[in-house]
């Protein structure tokens, strides 16, 4: 049992450990500017330099703390942006590259559904997503210690916790188009224009008439700032992106089972 999340797991382990340096090196970058910033300008006086329309794509609220700097230059740009198209991106190729490259049919010419398959596979992103939020997060912590600022460390491990779900469903994104499009070049492209398009549908239309159109994104449920700057946890918003990864996980199990090879 678990035979393809086994195999493909381990294949994602060393990748998932030069993702997590990535990600701890830009943490750690990160936090070690921060003392500079905070020296220069009072209170918010940074954010006068940025354009408006930047202020709310990136939902940036305050850069005078080390949890706002963080929550803008880390988990916005780097969780909710690089991770969730990263995770879109690789998931787009779980199953369109086994097309790609002429070897589905040789794993469907074993005893195993179709359903199966996706569903084994598609969990083996556990590793990346695990990964890099347990390796991450001591550097965060260890980081802000070493140059005496105080974090919240129930908040920190919040935003961590709460970006699995986030991650996940950026994932379900991908994996819908790897169904929909045999060629993994174009399910990829397609996954990080999605995923990236969404982010945007969500920040450009917050607090407007129309941000009801949002709702069909996972960034409206994951909000660092929320979780770092008012120690707030959407559990609820954390359902919705668990509801809305198994909903794009069996319609894919569906398209690619009704799918001609």
């Amino acid at each position: 049992m678990l035979e393809f999340f086994r195999y493909d797991a381990r294949k994602r382990v060393k990748g998932s450990l030069y993702l997590s340096i990535g990600m701890a090196l830009l943490a750690a970058v990160v936090i070690w500017v921060f003392p500079s910033f905070r020296d220069t300008f009072e209170e918010d006086e940074l954010l006068e330099a940025y354009p408006e329309a930047m202020l709310q794509l990136f939902d940036v609220q305050t850069m005078a703390t080390l949890e706002g700097f963080l929550a803008f230059e880390l988990y916005v740009f780097g969780w909710t942006i690089l991770l969730g198209l990263y995770v879109a991106y690789s998931a787009a190729g779980v199953i369109a590259d086994d097309i790609d490259r002429g070897r589905m049919d040789t794993l469907l010419a074993m005893p195993v559904s179709r359903g199966r398959l996706l569903a084994e596979k598609f969990a083996a992103l556990c590793v990346p997503i695990v990964t890099v939020n347990v390796l991450v997060l001591p550097v965060v912590l260890g980081g802000s210690h070493l140059i005496d600022e105080s974090l919240p460390v129930a908040d920190v491990v919040a935003v961590h916790a709460l970006s699995i779900p986030y991650l996940f469903a950026c994932g379900g994104i991908g994996i819908l188009c790897s169904v929909v499009f045999d060629r993994s070049a174009i399910a990829q492209r397609v996954a990080l224009g999605g995923t990236f398009g969404l982010f945007l549908l969500e920040s450009l239309l917050e607090n407007t008439d129309y941000e009801a159109i949002g709702a069909v994104a996972p960034m409206r449920y994951f909000d660092p700032n929320e979780i770092l700057l008012e120690g707030s946890y959407d559990l609820v918003g954390a359902g919705g992106l668990v509801a809305m990864t198994v909903g794009l996980v069996l319609i894919s199990q569906i398209w690619f089972t009704r799918t001609d090879l």
